[in-house]
Formats: C-alpha cells, structure tokens, sequence
C-alpha cells in the first residue's frame, strides 16, 4: 500500500523538518481533492482532479493509491468518467493514510 523506501528515500532528501512540512502539506490538498470526490465532481475535472492527486501519491509513497488515481485518470480522458470508482479511490486512500500515519513516527525516529 505504502512504498516506504520512496518515504525514507524522500526524507533522507529533503531532511526530517521539510519532510514533516512536505508531509503536512500534502495531507492538507489531498483532503481537500479527496472531499471533492466525495461529493461527486462533475465528470469533465476528474481527469485533472486524478492527475493531481497521482503525481501527490507517488512523490509520499501512496502507491496503491496512486495506482487508482493513475487509472482513473485513464478512465476519465478516454470519456469514460463515470465507469470510475470513486468510492474505492477514497477508500484506498483513507487505508493508505491510515497506514503512513500509524508507521511514521516509527520512521522518523530513526
């Protein structure tokens, strides 16, 4: 769910302090992405909507969660919009959120 030698491998580049503020940011706009796709975006942003939040993902770790926005993405530029699982996309990403938060401090106390 968590690709975390990209987390280390990110913190190890940036240091613990940016680390911790890259990481606040991005909880910050992925929840806010995440409460538009709750409420059911119009079809036509998806495809921009998905992209954002996959190019997120992938720099954290959130590689499952990735993967979905990827396909989603997919889905969506091909017109397709409405064939995606935006209820299992948000679900991925509250496990995978879960996940990090839970093993982070361990992380990051090494």
């Amino acid at each position: 769910m968590i690709d975390w030698n990209r987390v280390t491998q990110l913190r190890d580049e940036i240091g613990p302090e940016d680390f911790d503020e890259v990481v606040e940011i991005f909880l910050e706009e992925v929840e806010e992405e995440i409460a538009e796709l709750r409420a059911n975006p119009a079809p036509e942003t998806l495809e921009a909507k998905l992209h954002f939040l996959k190019g997120s993902a992938l720099n954290l770790g959130f590689d499952d969660f990735s993967k979905l926005c990827k396909d989603g993405e997919l889905t969506a530029a091909r017109g397709d919009a409405t064939d995606i699982d935006l209820a299992h996309i948000v679900e991925t990403y509250t496990s995978s959120k879960t996940e990090f938060l839970g093993e982070l401090p361990r992380l990051t106390s090494n």
